[in-house]
């Protein structure tokens, strides 16, 4: 009985140790993410005050139309790089959340999805 006891005992501990680690890994990675969409708002205000001064400053209505045109197209494009960006971050962030834990679920046969 003692055995098995110190197995249990055991199983606890490192499913204890696999938790921590796993919320390190996803405090870690939502830090980053964080990080990533605020530096994406700075820029995006930068830009946005920049192409307002231009507007401001154009000459005739069709100057003030290809400037609202290369500014969407501009920040629809990084808006779409910038989602990319933050899923392959949600990505990376289960992956090594899910890593601490592989090696309990191997001992009950489930294997990792790919």
């Amino acid at each position: 009985m003692m055995k098995s006891f110190d197995g249990f005992q055991a199983f606890g501990k490192d499913g204890f140790e696999a938790y921590i680690a796993s919320a390190t890994a996803m405090t870690k990675a939502f830090q980053e993410m964080a990080s990533e969409a605020a530096e994406f708002q700075r820029k995006s205000f930068e830009k946005g005050a920049a192409v307002l001064d231009k507007v401001i400053t154009a000459k005739s209505p069709d100057k003030v139309f290809e400037i609202q045109q290369g500014y969407a197209k501009e920040a629809y494009e990084a808006y779409v790089g910038e989602v990319n960006k933050i899923g392959e971050l949600y990505m990376n962030a289960a992956k090594e959340a899910y890593k601490p834990f592989e090696g309990q679920l191997a001992q009950f046969g489930v294997k990792a999805p790919k």
